[in-house]
């Protein structure tokens, strides 16, 4: 349904308006269990590394150290996807963002059944790399679909999406890996690409991109779709890119919007999607108004994802307490039993509290306290376990710690995107997430070492810095985005 009046008089409103008056209903629904679905198909690749490491191996006849490099290409693709996936949907598209990231993940995932050898394989892991990494579109795509004032809860829900691959994941490897092998496995993990394949036209572009496009009659046309769905109106008038401003012409309150670089350094935002290699892009992120922020947002990333790879290292030690420190390495590259399903199966679903938790508090309590107060009480349930403890007590706390972080990251998904505006928007998430997989790279090599040395204390306490650190950056975010637009 279009607006109630009509646009003769000039009248405008900014897609925050529009989304905020059409509410969430059954459009946004729809957009959400689609992209859900492709956080499904990241995590199940993502976490398929986890249990074909031995048998693949073993059929090509490599050594552990050798074997590690299926990760390694996994992550140096990713480093890549993060910020190319990122600069392109800002150019192009969400939709071509999207396109991309669940092309190059799928296609390649299903073709890893049929290596021939393992360099080949190699080859297709890397290229699964660059699609994962940039799949921190697809939130993006579906933040920029809900209405300010409930859009941290939804993007908690949405995050859950991730632990549900995991854990679905992890019991298809359960039920293949003895039976079928590796092989089937890659061919399973890519089902749900086909999905995405299959309904990917349901959804349209983001309303904002076709807005700073001047697309205007475009995002008129997915608003009133949204709005037909929903079974509710738009304002009256016709949709505009720029954010409201109050009687003295100044930026409403309400909206984040930054003026990122003087004109004459910076250019319009056309310019900067269009015309450049990326550097104008990296320039705009370390801009005056935006480097606080941007800054803050890498060293959070960082020392986030390093604590939470860490105790997920932590957690496959603790949970088998009969093997000595120096078999800590070897016990997590090559599982013998069903103990690795289980272990995975149980500590991912611990942090669906978390995420419950971060879907009570976002919207609430704002974006800064409850990331910081999260990652500072996963900060405190991982304190006790510098010392000696009872393993029941142990895991009990590690799976508190997990719940906490992973309610900490739903909140990050809101913010990170909310602090840019729309034509740099997923660059900007994009190059924090090539920053987290650094930290996600590092926190195995780091903790696995202290660990198999039997120096559990300054694993945790490594662990316990990296958060409290991250807990400070929280507290020196510039911004809070609660219930603001993001124009």
């Amino acid at each position: 349904m279009a607006g109630g009046g009509s646009d003769a008089d000039g009248s405008t409103y900014t897609t925050d308006e529009a989304l905020s008056r059409v509410g969430f209903g059954r459009f946004q629904a729809l957009v959400l269990g689609l992209l859900g679905t492709g956080w499904v198909a990241e995590a199940m690749e993502i976490m398929l590394l986890s249990f074909v490491g031995p048998a693949v191996e073993a059929e090509f006849g490599v050594s552990g150290g050798e074997g590690g490099l299926v990760t390694s290409v996994a992550f140096a693709g990713m480093l890549l996807g993060g910020w190319f996936g990122g600069l392109g949907s800002d150019r192009y598209g969400r939709r071509a963002g999207f396109l991309f990231t669940a092309l190059t993940s799928g296609i390649p995932g299903f073709l890893c059944t049929f290596s021939p050898n393992y360099s080949f394989l190699l080859f297709l892991r890397f290229l699964v790399g660059l699609g994962l990494g940039s799949s921190h579109v697809l939130a993006t795509w579906f933040l920029e679909f809900v209405p300010a004032e409930n859009r941290g809860s939804w993007i908690a829900a949405f995050a859950s999406f991730w632990t549900l691959g995991t854990i679905l994941e992890a019991l298809l490897a359960w039920a293949v890996m003895p039976i079928l092998g590796w092989r089937w496995l890659f061919a399973l993990s890519s089902l749900p690409y086909f999905i995405l394949f299959t309904f990917s036209g349901l959804i349209p572009e983001s309303p904002r991109y076709l807005c700073i496009r001047g697309k205007t009659n475009e995002a008129m046309l997915v608003l009133e779709r949204i709005a037909r769905m929903n079974n509710r109106s738009l304002p009256p008038g016709t949709v505009t890119s720029d954010p409201k401003r109050s009687v003295d012409g100044n930026l409403d309150a309400g909206v984040t919007t930054l003026r990122l670089m003087p004109e004459d350094s910076l250019g319009n935002n056309n310019e900067i999607s269009s015309k450049s290699n990326g550097f104008n892009e990296f320039r705009a992120l370390l801009s005056r108004d935006l480097i606080r922020s941007t800054l803050l947002l890498w060293f959070f990333n960082l020392t986030s994802y390093f604590a939470y790879y860490g105790m997920v290292v932590l957690t496959s030690e603790l949970s088998n307490s009969s093997r000595s420190c120096a078999s800590v390495g070897a016990h997590l590259m090559q599982p013998k039993d069903s103990s690795i399903y289980i272990n995975v199966v149980l500590t991912s679903s611990a942090e669906f509290p978390g995420l419950l938790l971060a879907a009570l508090l976002v919207d609430r309590v704002g974006r800064k306290v409850s990331m910081g107060g999260m990652i500072l009480l996963c900060c405190a349930f991982l304190a006790p376990l510098a010392v000696q403890i009872g393993e029941g007590v142990a895991i009990t706390l590690l799976f508190c710690a997990r719940a906490c972080i992973m309610g900490s990251f739903a909140v990050l998904h809101a913010y990170s995107p909310e602090v840019y505006p729309t034509f740099l928007r997923n660059t900007g998430v994009g190059a924090s997430s090539c920053v987290n997989r650094v930290g996600s790279m590092v926190a195995p090599l780091l903790i696995t070492a202290l660990l198999e040395n039997c120096h559990q204390k300054e694993a945790v306490l490594v662990m316990d810095l990296a958060l409290f650190l991250a807990g400070v950056a929280c507290a020196l975010f510039p911004l809070e985005t609660k219930g603001r637009e993001i124009q």
